[in-house]
């Protein structure tokens, strides 16, 4: 950055503490600040013109100010779904499914000055005590952060941007996620209360279909979402979004996904929703379930059986008390549907396996069916009815003419 360029923003920063221009709300007044000191600096001025003319100086000038400096015209880039640093020199996102090196260079410092900035809002540090972070940024925007010495030399920096660009389950159809058949038979499961799991792999696009499930869900219910950091976004007129919280300093205060979904079933909800399941919260979730409380989560895995057998083992990591005798049968008469998408190597989303859980157990190894299955490129029904048949039919829903089937094989 030249010295031409600092001294602009150093002035400026003079003028808006002194002005009491709050750099995030007041960007007009901010802009105006800048080309006033731009217009009295004659240095600043020539390099301006040096500027190419697809970023102005002045937007690089603001950017550093009440932005995220250099990486801000990628946050803005609606085609970028993600940003990664590996090392200050070099800066990768992610369009269409597909990762790319950008031109943008940073210093050591300047990446330390960006991610403390985009802490600032969400009250979370990291330091040589705490070496990892996952925060949310102001424009819903995922952040995860990991230093040395966890990392070899650099600092690592994700951030992972909030496009949520279909919201319902008729976007997806309109995109290829699904087809409008398995579009209308989710929307149902959804209405009739189904107990639902979405698996998949990292950016396979299992928060962006949850969205889309959820807000098919009647207006009528009161929708609780415990997350690591908050990446549902509702359209319900009832819902309330719950975080979990680091220690602080003194070690104290963590608020465990487990303590969310502890506190949530105190709050009336008609649906419980958790984003993700990674440990032994898997277990409370169950629990929730076994009592009746229709729920939702996302979980990593490879296909359909693969969730459902993850599903079996993380809740034994609660405790040895915890046993397969107790998880196995209560995975089985809880979980309803599984739903599993992937990203293609084009970069697009599809839903590979609509798969439902019959109730069965034999020895260790649950029933399960695939109620839609993609075949010969197409996400096709394959004739078998789901479980729960009473929760549809409570809701006059005839899913002969949703699935074209009449029972279980």
């Amino acid at each position: 950055m030249s010295g031409a360029v600092g001294d602009v923003i150093q002035e400026a920063r003079t003028r808006v503490r002194t002005g009491g221009i709050n750099p995030h709300e007041q960007a007009i007044e901010l802009r105006h600040t800048v080309e006033d000191i731009l217009a009295q600096a004659p240095a600043a001025s020539n390099t301006a013109s040096d500027i190419e003319s697809s970023e102005s100086f002045v937007d690089i000038i603001t950017n550093q100010l009440s932005g995220f400096g250099s990486l801000q015209p990628l946050l803005d880039n609606p085609g970028i779904e993600e940003i990664w640093i590996n090392e200050p020199g070099r800066i990768f996102v992610a369009r269409n499914g597909k990762s790319e090196l950008t031109n943008v260079i940073l210093g050591d410092a300047e990446v330390r000055g960006l991610v403390e900035r985009m802490l600032a809002s969400s009250g979370r540090r990291v330091d040589l005590s705490n070496p990892f972070v996952d925060a949310t940024l102001p424009d819903g925007s995922r952040l995860h952060v990991a230093i040395p010495d966890i990392t070899r030399k650099h600092w690592s920096v994700n951030i992972r941007k909030f496009i949520m660009g279909s919201k319902s389950l008729d976007a997806l159809v309109s995109v290829g996620t699904l087809s409008d058949q398995a579009a209308a038979f989710l929307q149902a499961c959804v209405v009739s209360g189904l107990n639902i799991v979405v698996a998949g792999a990292t950016q396979a696009g299992k928060t962006t279909l949850m969205n889309a499930l959820l807000n098919c869900a009647p207006s009528s219910e009161r929708i609780v979402t415990c997350e690591e950091v908050f990446e549902l976004q509702l359209t319900s007129p009832d819902w309330v979004a719950l975080q979990t919280r680091q220690a602080s300093l003194e070690g104290t205060g963590e608020i465990p996904l487990r303590r969310l979904i502890k506190e949530a079933l105190r709050m009336r909800p008609s649906r419980l929703v958790v984003g993700e399941v990674r440990q032994e919260e898997a277990l409370d979730l169950l629990v929730a379930m076994n009592a009746g409380m229709p729920s939702m989560c996302s979980l990593h895995a490879n296909g359909s059986r693969e969730a459902i057998s993850k599903l079996c083992l993380l809740p034994m990591l609660a405790g040895s008390n915890v046993s397969s005798e107790f998880v196995v049968p209560t995975v089985a008469s809880v979980v309803d549907i599984v739903i599993h998408t992937s990203i293609r190597p084009d970069g697009s989303r599809r839903v590979q396996q609509i798969t439902s859980v019959s109730g069965r157990v034999e020895g260790n190894n649950i029933e399960t069916a695939d109620i839609f299955s993609v075949q010969n490129g197409n996400l096709e029904p394959q004739g078998i009815f789901p479980g729960k048949l009473e929760r549809f039919q409570a809701h006059n829903i005839d899913l002969t003419i949703l699935i074209g089937a009449s029972r279980w094989v």
